[in-house]
């Protein structure tokens, strides 16, 4: 191609699609170039296909819970696990389906091919040069599989080949309790699987703050066995494979590798930038514009490493698309921290994370949902939630919990947090009897204790009442 497009976009995912989404209202002088895949990892391997795994099993779990509510015969309701693969498979390829629509028009904009960087404003696809004034690179990532477990072929799996299985075996562990593998263990235990759950963190799900991994701990452990703090390693076995960690070893049908994922940037030229990388090969990125340093490249979503959720990647699709566009780069404010892990009960971290706080500046409240009377009533009463809030203002800073419907309350806080709010001010708006929003306002009062008390003509004072059936 002689000619000098406006921009070239590589990658078409969740940053890609939606920087796609930006350019095209500003220039018709584009080329997206897709390797591999069309379809979003959400939409085709992650968000979307494990969410209804999520979903069947929760459902037939709930059977446990019938006896409770006076309905009998729940021991003897069996799930068809084929079935439910099925019908992953098929929401999946519907979920896909509507993301392909983003790029089906393009005609010779739309290439398919391995795209490498030759400068920062020269791309080559299979031997064809391609020149742009910008560049956004939105490569994706793939998961992490270290090259020694390869020697196991189908018996190891990650998220991208899970949902392709048409049955599940008897034995499985699940390597890595972040947040995927947290959701895919319980998941697959609910469906009838003996997992096995091995961690090298100490901590489950991405939490900090210990008194909430040992409520969560404490949950799972009534649900599969789980082994952290220590690295896995693989050996075969005459049944199978030998996982082993640290003085434990288990025999297992297959494996899923969910020890997180590696950004699409290796072979795609950034060297070719002159510009310094890090030790992982990363060149310095401004999360606030998406820049590559002071040149006209822009990387953006899971390809940079920052953070592999779809509302980033969205956003950072929408910030490079925009930038590459402009004749200047414009720095966007960032959303507040949010992250959700599917798990029963939901495991959320939002705004700053404990870790990330001095304990001598904060107070910290907290609600154990074990007796919140809504979630009494639904027998969904277990977990704890813990928030922060800085000392001296009274403005909410963050929380970590495992609570029932955290992936809601999750919202309501970091609007809080976005918006700094403080804790009376929380305390000031409605919470309607009977919620488990209630759990939350517990977690408020607590913080409301150990601050300067206001005015009693304020309805921030409004007491609890000390009964589970009234808060």
């Amino acid at each position: 191609m002689e000619k000098t497009l406006d921009v070239i976009i590589i990658g078409a995912g969740s940053a890609g699609l939606a920087a796609l989404r930006e350019v095209r209202k500003r220039t018709e002088s584009f080329l997206l170039i897709n390797d591999g895949h069309y379809g979003t990892t959400c939409a085709r391997v992650g968000c979307m296909p494990s969410k209804a795994l999520i979903e069947a099993a929760n459902a037939f779990h709930r059977r446990h819970a019938f006896e409770a509510f006076g309905i009998r015969g729940g021991s003897g309701l069996t799930i068809d696990v084929p079935a439910v693969l099925r019908r992953v498979r098929s929401l999946r390829d519907r979920f896909v389906a509507g993301t392909l629509k983003a790029s089906e028009d393009l005609g010779e904009r739309n290439l398919a091919g391995r795209a490498r960087l030759s400068g920062p404003h020269m791309v080559e696809v299979d031997g064809c040069p391609y020149r742009a004034r910008r560049i956004i690179i939105a490569s994706g990532s793939r998961p992490v599989m270290p090259e020694a477990w390869r020697y196991f072929a189908d018996r190891i799996l990650t998220t991208d080949t899970l949902f392709e299985s048409e049955k599940l075996p008897r034995r499985m562990a699940v390597i890595g309790l972040g947040a995927i593998g947290v959701e895919i263990a319980q998941a697959l235990a609910r469906l009838g699987v003996e997992v096995t759950g091995f961690g090298s963190n100490p901590q489950l799900a991405g939490l900090s703050d210990e008194s909430v991994d040992q409520v969560l701990r404490q949950l799972l452990q009534g649900e599969f066995a789980f082994h952290t703090g220590a690295a896995a390693e693989l050996s075969a076995a005459p049944e199978g494979i030998a996982v082993r960690s640290g003085q434990v070893e288990v025999v297992v049908d297959q494996v899923i590798a969910a020890i997180g994922r590696r950004p699409n940037i290796d072979g795609i030229g950034l060297e070719t930038l002159g510009v310094e990388l890090d030790e992982r090969g990363m060149p310095p990125v401004n999360p606030n514009t998406l820049q590559v340093a002071d040149l006209p490249v822009f990387l953006a979503g899971d390809a940079n490493g920052r953070a592999a959720l779809l509302h980033e990647a969205a956003d950072e699709g929408h910030i490079a698309g925009i930038n590459a566009c402009a004749e200047e780069p414009r720095c966007f404010q960032r959303r507040t921290p949010l992250a959700i892990v599917f798990a029963d009960p939901n495991v959320v971290v939002v705004g700053q994370r404990f870790a990330e706080l001095a304990t001598s500046e904060i107070v910290i409240g907290q609600a154990d949902f074990a007796r919140q009377g809504r979630a009494r009533t639904a027998e969904r009463n277990k977990g704890l939630m813990r928030l922060y809030a800085d000392k001296s203002s009274g403005r909410l800073l963050g929380g970590e919990m495992c609570v029932p419907a955290g992936e809601h309350m999750a919202h309501v806080l970091a609007l809080a947090i976005d918006r700094e709010l403080t804790v009376q001010e929380l305390l000031r708006l409605p919470f309607y009897h009977p919620v488990l929003e209630e759990g939350m306002r517990s977690a408020l009062r607590d913080l409301s204790a150990q601050l300067p008390a206001g005015s009693d003509s304020d309805l921030a004072s409004c007491g609890a009442y000390q009964s589970e059936a009234l808060d």
